[in-house]
């Protein structure tokens, strides 16, 4: 069982020894309410860093998705956006496949097409979701490929990301200002 110090212990300091108490804020003081500070590249929520060759952020179950429903991951980005699409995948999309086992062997050979851009990361650990949300967060230019709906929850929160998802064996766009809506 842990013990407690005393307040009249040797061991403290005379400062440490008087108990803190907070002052009161003043009613009439303006209070300080810290926001967001959005990226200069939004204009009324359109991002005008979006524009072709689009820039797509591939997510582990996206590739699974599209394996599934039998849809080439750039023929399918392409005959969804009209344009010329470059898919990326980073570090922790590619390990996070190579965790999973055998099962994927197929989406990991999809993944080391020439194709696909690598991106590097440079932060610990290997969960996906965190590095995709936080690398769409710093920079604008960037579309989602998602089909895990706590990713796209949490993608939907940063103005200005559209994601793509895969839906009738076909890609589908979500919050894309030029793109028809479907």
């Amino acid at each position: 069982m842990k013990r407690m110090i005393s307040s009249n212990d040797p061991r403290l300091r005379p400062e440490d020894r008087k108990p803190k108490k907070g002052k009161k804020p003043d009613p009439n003081e303006p209070k300080i309410v810290e926001a967001p500070q959005y990226s200069s590249a939004l204009f009324f929520e359109y991002n005008t860093q979006l524009g072709p060759p689009y820039r797509i952020l591939l997510d582990t179950n996206f590739i699974n998705f599209a394996i599934k429903n039998k849809v080439d991951i750039v023929k399918g980005m392409m005959d969804c956006l009209y344009a010329k699409c470059i898919p990326y995948v980073t570090e922790c999309v590619q390990g996070e496949l190579e965790h999973m086992g055998e099962r994927y062997r197929l989406a990991l050979k999809v993944i080391k097409d020439p194709r696909i851009e690598k991106l590097a990361c440079m932060h610990k650990g290997i969960y996906a979701d965190d590095c995709l949300v936080q690398r769409v967060t710093q920079h604008k230019c960037y579309i989602m490929a998602t089909c895990d709906k706590d990713l796209k929850r949490r993608v939907r929160k940063i103005p200005g990301v559209p994601i793509m998802s895969v839906g009738q064996h076909k890609f589908v766009i979500e919050r894309m200002p030029d793109a028809p809506q479907m």
